[in-house]
């Protein structure tokens, strides 16, 4: 008997694997004048981009950068257009969920006119030439041929998906799915970055110092790349940027530096709505019943090589903004980064600034979401300021849970403005820093802001953390200090001498080894250690086996990490530490440089460093009972301003290529975990006489 079900089954899966398979390209090369575009590789590979034009230069980065990462770019670049899940599957189609959720292309395509001027569209037009250019080039290294050519649209909506995520967006969606919508936490895992600035009137040399410290992820699409910018336009950038980026995102340009790290003041809120218990279609705001806006999105989820399977979702939008509806009630999520999308403009000004005033009207256009940001430049000015795209919230009500989504009384429509942030420039006592903590505690303590002069409807957090309590045990707020002692505090390896994690971990070092003998081993090492994170350190070993330990334990029951360790839990973790220790290494107790590595390919090194010292570094478990550097001390830039350009020293944690061929996939490692750091210039002269190749894009030798 003839099943017709299965046959149109079968047929389905037929046109739907038919439909799968790539076509190839079908684009023509943009004609760009390469001519006009130089890239010189120093002697780490790194990619200093020369054009007559912005916008060359912008096309001589998209090749230089897709030369050592199209993987990781394209992944940005499918997230931007909606199309990761068929290239990977189900974790690729929660991203391009995410994406539909938020309606990032409809906002980029509806903004785009109005948000860039004409010479900034100039840039993202350069860029997607270079990226469509070499994809044509390179057809082998494509994961979905459909995806190209990519447009200046898709990749603005790539920028508003990752803003949006660094604003809480992708937090608020998971909390309104797994039901737990009461509030939403800020800083749900510790984090660190280090942006440090010291006035001229503190240093031994009379010049600016800066420090640019983010630490993040050591690969994937939020790791740093290291690029030089030089346009004859005026634009002659150094610094870092994440695959996709099209320009500096904090470095150093002839003038001046800025350093990004995160903040955390109340950039989202989230609405429960109230619906109509007769018709699941509208929902109540001030007695009137208004129509949620209803619609059903289709994913295309590879499940097989040549098989992608489209699968149906419904979102919903509300006044309030894009909204979800579970067992639980209907939410909307409301946040700046949907509303404005011109930050990438602002980073692109910030980078050709020549002057302070420059630079802050650039940041006052109040496009960039948040990021705290430490500046220092060669005129004896620093400045500090926590950013944000913060809304003017009603005060009446409480922003920090879940908001009421009844009433227009909750509805924010503006945003505070520049001027409203908090903010210093040039303090008395010549430093500026931020560690993510609170922004109110930047500088000398004579100096620092009153939280209290700010609407608590900002919500910043207050909080200290390891590493700006142990940088205020180091930076005295008096004298001078030499350009060494400055690189000395950036690469500080110690906790506080009062520790200042989320997690009150002080039962640790007060355990008494006479009662518990079998561990007394452990509790002694810990009295001993001098709470420094060397390679050798058997205390940092022992101390981040158990803190991983409970990080994880938490991580499994949901217990929040504001919480403290109990004698027992305590003994628990040291006696978890020293059966690991026995089971994967034949002793009792390793070194911190046996038990946690970096790696990249066949190297694994012995890693310095636990979470939330200055020299940060998180790690995962990874084989045969060891660990693996996954998140911390990554790309690190350090500047001296004084007379002609500012003086420039670098490293990156890996190398300038993701490619396991490349030279430089891995040629920085030793000096990274050395703590040396190697001379940069701005200077296009001195970049071509060193330079190891020179070439047009797609005219290598």
């Amino acid at each position: 008997m003839i099943n017709s079900k299965k046959i149109s089954q079968n047929l389905f899966l037929i046109i739907v694997s038919i439909l799968s398979i790539s076509c190839g390209s079908n684009y023509s090369e943009s004609g760009w004048n390469t001519a006009d575009i130089q890239i010189a590789r120093d002697d780490f590979g790194v990619p200093h981009i020369f054009g007559k034009r912005d916008a060359d230069v912008a096309y001589g980065l998209a090749w230089a950068h897709a030369e050592d990462d199209f993987e990781t770019i394209q992944k940005t670049l499918l997230a931007g257009k909606r199309m990761l899940g068929r290239v990977y599957g189900q974790d690729g189609a929660a991203v391009d969920f995410f994406g539909h959720f938020l309606q990032t292309q409809e906002i980029a395509t509806e903004k785009y006119e109005s948000a860039f001027s004409n010479e900034f569209k100039a840039i993202l037009e350069g860029y997607a030439a270079g990226m469509n250019d070499f994809a044509l080039a390179h057809p082998e290294k494509v994961l979905l041929q459909s995806a190209f050519p990519v447009n200046t649209k898709e990749i603005t909506a790539a920028y508003i998906l990752s803003l949006a995520q660094m604003s809480g967006a992708d937090r608020a969606v998971q909390q309104i799915v797994s039901g737990k919508v009461d509030v939403l936490p800020i800083d749900m895992n510790p984090k660190g970055s280090n942006a440090i600035a010291i006035h001229s009137s503190r240093t031994t040399t009379g010049e600016n110092f800066l420090a640019i410290n983010s630490h993040q992820p050591l690969d994937g699409p939020v790791a740093w790349y290291e690029a030089h910018l030089h346009s004859e336009e005026g634009w002659n950038s150094l610094g870092g940027l994440f695959p996709g980026g099209t320009m500096i995102f904090h470095g150093v340009n002839e003038n001046l530096g800025w350093a990004h790290t995160v903040n955390f003041p109340d950039l989202l809120d989230l609405y429960q709505l109230n619906i109509n218990p007769e018709n699941d279609s509208q929902y109540q705001v001030d007695g009137e019943w208004l129509e949620l806006e209803e619609e059903t999105i289709w994913l295309r989820v590879k499940l097989w090589d040549l098989i992608t399977i489209p699968f149906p979702k419904k979102t919903w939008k509300s006044i309030y903004g894009p909204t979800l509806i579970t067992d639980q009630g209907a939410f909307a999520i409301r946040l700046g980064a949907l509303e404005k999308i011109g930050a990438p403009e602002e980073w692109w000004r910030m980078n050709k600034a020549k002057n302070f005033s420059q630079f802050k009207a650039a940041m006052g256009r109040m496009e960039l979401t948040s990021f705290n940001t430490v500046y220092a430049d060669r005129y004896d000015t620093i400045f500090y300021v926590s950013n944000g795209l913060i809304p003017v919230r009603n005060p009446d009500f409480d922003y920090t849970g879940t908001v009421p989504g009844n009433t227009k009384k909750t509805l924010w429509t503006n945003y505070h403005s520049f001027a409203d942030l908090p903010q210093q420039l040039n303090p008395g006592s010549g430093y500026l820093y931020n560690t993510n903590h609170s922004p109110f505690k930047a500088s000398g303590v004579a100096d620092n802001l009153d939280p209290d002069a700010y609407p608590k409807t900002m919500n910043y957090s207050l909080r200290d953390n390891n590493r700006s309590t142990r940088f205020r045990e180091l930076m005295l707020d008096t004298g001078r200090i030499t350009y060494e002692r400055f690189k000395q505090i950036k690469y500080d390896g110690q906790l506080p001498e009062k520790l200042a994690f989320r997690t009150d971990m002080q039962s640790l070092f007060q355990l008494d080894p006479t009662a518990y003998p079998d561990i007394a081993t452990q509790i002694q090492t810990l009295k001993n250690w001098d709470k420094k994170s060397t390679v050798e350190s058997e205390g940092a070993a022992v101390f981040a086996f158990v803190y991983y330990y409970w990080w994880d334990e938490f991580a499994k029951t949901g217990r929040t990490i504001e919480t403290t360790l109990t004698e027992a839990e305590s003994v628990q973790g040291l006696r978890a530490a020293k059966l690991h220790f026995e089971t994967h290494f034949g002793k009792e107790q390793v070194r911190l440089g046996e038990y946690q590595k970096l790696v990249r390919g066949d190297k694994a090194l012995p890693l310095p460093g636990i979470d939330d010292v200055i020299t940060a570094m998180r790690s995962q478990s990874w084989e045969n009972g060891m660990r693996r550097g996954i998140q911390g001390e990554s790309y690190i830039m350090m500047v001296r301003f004084g007379d002609g350009l500012p003086q420039i020293e670098t490293i990156n944690v890996y190398g300038a290529s993701n490619n396991p061929e490349s030279p430089h996939f891995d040629d920085q490692m030793e000096l990274f975990l050395t703590q040396k750091l190697k001379p940069m210039s701005l200077d296009k002269e001195t970049v071509l006489k060193n330079a190891k190749a020179i070439y047009h894009p797609g005219k290598k030798n």
